[in-house]
């Protein structure tokens, strides 16, 4: 393979470059339970890459084979990652709607701030026939 021909074989990726405020935004997304999201790699596949947040189910059909990796979110942090804050963890006594909204805002800039600190260096992708780990570089 040449500089400027990509391959249909994912496990020519070495690396990945990820938007932290993307991989960020995917977990919240996906504890939250309000949508489904990845972060997608489009083939054709070079040593190095870039991984952009996805919307599952939103995949256009103008993809042949290889399809594009999905990489949930959840592989990018370590099982320490401090889990997303619920709506009633922040609820004050007596209850207070206004001091509820800004406990619960608090929490979750505290959160989004602390994923920051359990990002991982390496990830496995999935989908290839062998262990195949490659590095991730973040970006922002």
């Amino acid at each position: 393979m040449n500089g400027t021909r990509g391959s249909s074989d994912p496990t020519v990726i070495r690396s990945i470059a990820v938007t932290t405020d993307d991989l960020v935004t995917a977990l919240e997304a996906n504890w939250r339970g309000t949508k489904s999201v990845v972060l997608r790699v489009t083939p054709p596949f070079y040593g190095r890459m870039r991984a952009r947040i996805h919307l599952t189910g939103g995949e256009s059909a103008d993809y042949d084979e290889p399809s594009p990796l999905h990489l949930t979110p959840g592989l990018f942090v370590s099982e320490s990652t401090p889990s997303y804050p619920e709506a009633d963890e922040t609820r004050p006594e007596p209850y207070e709607i206004d001091e509820h909204h800004e406990r619960h805002t608090a929490a979750v800039r505290e959160w989004r701030t602390a994923v920051r600190e359990h990002l991982r260096e390496t990830v496995e992708l999935p989908a290839t026939d062998e262990p195949h780990e490659i590095e991730v570089k973040y970006l922002g």
